[in-house]
């Protein structure tokens, strides 16, 4: 956590053709820079890498079934087998993602599509029916007809009651805005060519089909046990069954001419399922008629021979689908899983060609120019990423960056880590400080759970609030991995660390108000005692028995032996004006903890001034601001601590009120009341001249000044220029000054950001000033008013516990006898449920909002404006919210 934004600069990259790309992708893995958009007329639309964004939208929505896809095919196969591995022979299908370097290229898209390729195939061979169908022209001889009857036949056997009610494509969901199926949308069908080839010519056969359909066909094939004889030739050799699923009519006819060239013989797919049944009928007649011939037949053995042999290739036919369709099912599920990692590139790829938009050609149209902030800190860093970006893109020329002058107003970075990003959100949620204005951040870590401390003090609400805290501290890594969409839970694991303080810092308040859930905690021994009253004969049993309500005498001896020594005596839990001894306390304690964080933001407006080069306004603006509240607040808080030094438990009762000292300050009179000191009406005349003095010199002492700085001073800054271009002159190694310098070198104070304009409006300057000051004084008021918060909902969050504990604890201990232990179980819930919910969150909550308007309203309104622009940098880590809001994690 810094004390100040850090140092910007403006930089002009210069990016070569060839190895544009590469820098940006460096550039967003390292999240170094913000791009400024260099065509701010150009229209979306128009932009040079439109058609490029709208591809990788494209590939976004076919990614995004890709998932969907994967928990399907696992969950709808007939079963689920541990390792499926792949059918011997057959064709791998390559789910590979590309470098992000190599995003723009064809490979990504081919994997996409051959990803939704093998959807379409994997949801056919749930079909019933998916092997070779029959024409009776298709098969030559009465072999080949039979051995493809039996696998039909065996197949129908044991799906028929499923095969009728199965639609002719695999069943896909129907998309609720363009009202069609994916397969629809993208104007392809899926189609399927089977048959049979020569062993000796599968691996030409594999590899011609895949050049030729550039990887948009998938390719199963097992082969036949038997050799079986060519019809064309008469020779006998070893074949091997084949099915190619295609997409696209262009590929199947492509695949026609494949089977063509290598003289395949083709089996025709049936287009529908009327046409499916009738083949089904016509083979279980065929199937009946060879039965009944088989019987007739003299050559009994042979026949029993070939329809042995025919089964065994049946199996094995059927073996081979099945090993199939669980390595499809298998491949699809990988597929599924690395879909995530497609689409963080695409994303990528998306936010690479957005910012190539921003950026603007040079007059060759040979080189990108982009507009970048950057901090100062980083720009090796940023210079060392372009050198690689150039490596990787292979560029003869490498890339460069120069930086260059602005006077645009640069925007806020204020590096942060786990711990002090909650605490910085507290701040931005105000405002965005200004460009190196002095942050609250650092302040606000100690600040802000100590105020909310003093309103929730309690040693048991805050050991209960810290161990809660505690616990997601140790298991952030868990629980980030889960991602969780509950915004309720989101919002406390994104608190975790201010929580935690929170509740340590109640731990502490807790002990100093000598609480615990209500009651007191007695660790060193009260300073009072009962035992000297009648030690020396002040009471007796009469005046027990005679007198319900007893007051101790401090000046009695051996009644008050001193303070306690840490917090709140226990012996005031048991007073009956306890509460009017804690309202006194609490209250004093609120007017003192106010007008210090108060006078601390005060000065905290110094180092601001001081930094910007606006001297003047530290004597026309923080001193009189200063006199004015410690004049007369802190003049409060002097005579708070004075009535705690000056009077003990003994004389208290001859204690003035401070109250009544504090308004005859204003008016100047109590001369008949007793003085708090000796001279105390001399010096409260005195800080009250003081406070009004103050008031004129706030009022106007800026706006004459600047009006002089205009009118009169001209003349002195036209001389101090003079010398400044004379000394640069001389200078015989000196250069061109640069930003910084200019920025160092001021003509005067007003080199700052309030610089003053070429029409200087003295009107204007007193309104705003009047403004100010009128804010300034009356809030001083208002404002140490108001922190008499802390004292209230202390009071109140008191008051809660202790109704609490009476109207529920205290009723389940009265109970003495065997049922009032069990009843205490219940009781003891029903007291800590209503804890939680009320006194940790209600309360808590309460205790939340209140802490944060006294950081925003009165301790940041003395020094932070709050106007200032957030640097977002271009960084890849800040992709996966994205991916959330989509639905993709």
């Amino acid at each position: 956590m810094v004390f100040r934004s850090e140092e910007m600069c403006l930089a002009q990259l210069f990016l070569q053709s060839g190895s544009e790309y590469d820098c940006i992708s460096e550039l967003g893995e390292l999240g170094l820079v913000e791009f400024r958009d260099l065509n701010p007329s150009v229209s979306s639309f128009q932009r040079r890498f439109v058609s490029e964004i709208k591809r990788c939208e494209e590939m976004e929505r076919i990614l995004g079934a890709a998932p969907e896809a994967g928990d399907g095919a696992q969950r709808g196969g007939p079963k689920q087998r541990e390792a499926a591995q792949e059918p011997p022979g057959a064709h791998r299908v390559h789910t590979h993602a590309e470098d992000h370097t190599d995003l723009h290229t064809q490979p990504l898209q081919s994997e996409c599509v051959s990803t939704q390729l093998l959807v379409y195939h994997t949801f056919v061979m749930h079909r019933p029916v998916f092997v070779l169908h029959l024409r009776q022209d298709a098969f030559p001889s009465p072999r080949q007809q039979h051995l493809v009857f039996l696998s039909l036949t065996r197949f129908v056997t044991e799906h028929e009651a499923l095969g009728p009610q199965y639609e002719e494509f695999p069943t896909m969901e129907t998309d609720s805005v363009t009202g069609c199926t994916g397969m629809q949308r993208l104007g392809a069908k899926l189609g399927f060519v089977s048959g049979l080839i020569q062993r000796v010519k599968v691996e030409a056969f594999e590899r011609m089909l895949w050049r030729v359909c550039k990887g948009y066909t998938i390719l199963s094939y097992a082969e036949v046990d038997e050799n079986l004889t060519d019809l064309d030739t008469g020779e006998i050799s070893k074949s091997v069954v084949f099915l190619i699923s295609f997409w696209g009519d262009q590929i199947g006819q492509k695949v026609q001419k494949i089977c063509d060239c290598y003289h395949c013989h083709l089996y025709p797919h049936p287009e529908n399922d009327e046409e499916r049944a009738d083949v089904l009928d016509s083979l279980r007649t065929r199937i009946q008629d060879l039965n009944n011939v088989r019987h007739l037949e003299n050559s009994e053995h042979l026949t029993h021979a070939c329809i042995l042999s025919e089964f065994v290739v049946t199996v094995v036919f059927i073996q081979v689908l099945h090993r199939t369709e669980d390595y499809l099912r298998q491949v699809l599920q990988k597929a599924s899983e690395s879909a995530y990692a497609w689409v963080v590139q695409v994303k990528k790829m998306k936010a690479i060609y957005h910012i190539l938009n921003l950026c603007s050609f040079d007059v060759t149209n040979k080189c990108l120019i982009a507009e970048v902030w950057c901090p100062v800190s980083d720009l090796a860093n940023l210079r060392g990423a372009l050198e690689e970006g150039s490596r990787k893109g292979d560029a003869t020329v490498p890339s460069f960056v120069n930086r260059i002058p602005s006077t645009d107003t640069p925007p806020t970075l204020l590096r942060t880590n786990k711990f002090t990003s909650g605490f910085q959100s507290i701040v931005e949620a105000y405002g965005v400080g200004d460009y190196r204005e002095v942050s609250p951040a650092p302040y606000t870590i100690i600040t802000f759970p100590f105020l909310f401390a003093v309103m929730f003090g309690d040693l048991g609400h805050g050991m209960v609030m810290s161990l809660f805290a505690l616990w997601m501290v140790l298991t952030e890594k868990k629980q980030k991995k889960k991602r969780s969409s509950n915004e309720i839970w989101v919002t406390f694991f994104n608190g975790r660390y201010i929580i935690l303080m929170m509740g340590l810092f109640s731990i502490y308040t807790g002990l100093i108000y000598n609480d615990c859930f209500s009651k007191s905690i007695n660790i060193f021994g009260s300073g009072w005692s009962v035992k000297a009253m009648f030690t020396n004969q002040q009471w007796t049993n009469k005046t027990l028995q005679a007198n319900a309500l007893l007051t101790l005498d401090p000046n009695v001896s051996g009644v008050f032996s001193g303070p306690y020594p840490f917090g709140i005596d226990p012996i005031w839990s048991m007073a009956v004006n306890r509460l009017s001894f804690l309202n006194s306390y609490k209250m004093k304690m609120s007017v003192v903890i106010g007008v210090i964080h108060m006078s601390f933001g005060v000065v905290l407006s110094v180092f601001n001034h001081l930094h910007f080069r606006q001297k003047f306004n530290v004597y026309l603006l923080f001193l009189p601001e200063l006199l004015f509240l410690l004049c007369l607040f802190g003049y409060l808080v002097f005579m708070i601590f004075y009535k705690w030094l000056a009077y003990s438990a003994r004389d208290s009762s001859q204690a003035p009120s401070i109250l009544i000292h504090f308004i005859n300050m204003f008016v100047m009179q109590g001369k008949d009341i007793t003085p708090l000191y000796p001279g105390q009406t001399g010096l409260q005349i005195f800080l009250v001249v003081i406070a009004m003095l103050s008031v004129p010199v706030l009022l106007l002492g800026k706006p004459l000044y600047l009006y002089w700085l205009y009118r009169g001073g001209k003349g002195l800054r036209r001389r101090r220029g003079y010398e400044r271009v004379r000394r640069v002159s001389e200078d015989d190694n000196s250069t061109t000054p640069s930003y910084e310098e200019d920025e160092e070198e001021g003509l005067d104070e007003l080199t700052s950001r309030e610089a003053l304009p070429k029409e200087f409006d003295l009107a204007d300057v007193l309104l705003y000033q009047a403004i100010h000051t009128i804010e300034y004084c009356l809030g001083c008021i208002s404002n140490t008013a108001s922190y008499l918060r802390l004292w209230a909902l202390s009071l109140a969050h008191a008051q809660l516990s202790e109704v609490l504990w009476a109207m529920v604890m205290r009723l389940g201990m009265r109970i003495t006898t065997r049922v009032g232990v069990a009843l205490l179980v219940p009781v003891f819930g029903l007291f800590a449920m209503l804890t939680v919910s009320i006194l940790l969150v209600m309360e808590g909550l309460s205790a939340f909002l209140h802490a944060l308007r006294l950081h925003w309203v009165e301790f940041q309104n003395k020094f932070y404006h709050g106007t200032g622009v957030k640097f977002v940098p271009f960084d890849f880590s800040l992709l996966p919210s994205v991916f959330e809001q989509d639905g993709l994690l």
